[in-house]
């Protein structure tokens, strides 16, 4: 086997989750609680989100970590306690659900020990990840597909062996909110990227593309990060590299499959929590029953 085959041939194993935001959008519930841990329903967004890279076939998952988020490898840990009780009591069921989540996949937890932006807090992530592509995924990002977006994007790697970013079409008066990739359509949903910035001036984005929290990175952004700069809100900014590794090693997007939901956004979250729980045949009746009772009442 050619090294270039070698190289094809290599799985997509590890994958980094940046979590170690202060939440300030969720105040006061994240005072005390790491907004990654704020419930869709009965499960932490950052259950999704692991179980979305698990289902990808990630075998460890690199969670970046803040202060006072203790909690986070708590909650994949095993609550001996906790178990021991609920079998006491007969709830079995309860106890292997709780197992079933220690034993998810392999957790590491690496601490960013300042909030200096999305490319640091990838960049931390070096000396776990070393010569291999990985996955990020955002915390806050929910991708709601059988196939898994992280997935998705992991073969679009493989393929190409170029970085891969997630793109969605967003109205142009939104722009300015989001990275905004464009480049030239290759077909399939896969977008050869030729020009990438973080939040554009109002109407000045080259193109809707908006750069949605799943990324899948060769090793070589790391001596990137290394060297760059601060960006928009004075951080380093992911964009800002992916801009640099567009220039010397190319990049491409995808227009995944699936529908997102941003967990981060106040709306989105219970947009969120709406559409998860309509999926459980325990809760879609009486909800949908309170929401046409909600539409039937509420003033024009």
């Amino acid at each position: 086997m050619s090294s270039t085959d070698t190289k094809a041939a290599k799985l997509i194993r590890k994958c980094v989750i940046p979590a170690a935001g202060l939440g300030t959008r969720f105040l006061p519930a994240t005072k005390a609680v790491p907004k990654e841990m704020l419930p869709i329903v009965d499960t932490p967004t950052l259950q999704y989100i692991v179980e979305e890279a698990v289902k990808a076939g990630m075998e460890d998952v690199v969670v970046i970590n803040g202060r006072g988020k203790g909690s986070i490898e708590d909650h994949f840990d095993i609550a001996f306690e906790l178990e021991t009780t609920m079998r006491a009591r007969g709830k079995t069921a309860d106890a292997d659900r709780m197992r079933a989540i220690a034993n998810l996949v392999r957790i590491i937890s690496v601490r960013q020990k300042e909030p200096l932006g999305l490319g640091h807090a990838v960049l931390c992530a070096k000396s776990v990840i070393g010569d291999e592509p990985f996955g990020v995924l955002l915390g806050d990002d929910m991708i709601d597909s059988e196939d898994p977006g992280i997935g998705q994007l992991a073969r679009i790697y493989q393929q190409h062996q170029k970085a891969v970013i997630a793109l969605m079409e967003v109205p142009e008066s939104e722009t300015h909110m989001y990275g905004i990739a464009a480049g030239k359509d290759l077909g399939n949903g896969v977008i050869q990227i030729d020009h990438v910035v973080e939040k554009p001036k109002k109407g000045t984005a080259p193109s809707n593309l908006a750069v949605i929290g799943r990324y899948v990175l060769p090793p070589s952004i790391f001596p990137i990060l290394e060297k760059q700069t601060t960006g928009v809100g004075g951080e380093i900014q992911l964009t800002d590299g992916l801009a640099t590794l567009q220039k010397t090693e190319g990049l491409l997007g995808y227009k995944f499959q699936g529908q997102r939901y941003d967990a981060g956004d106040k709306v989105g979250y219970l947009k969120a929590n709406i559409a998860y729980a309509l999926k459980r045949p325990d809760l879609r009746g009486g909800l949908l029953e309170y929401l046409r009772e909600v539409v039937k009442t509420e003033k024009p």
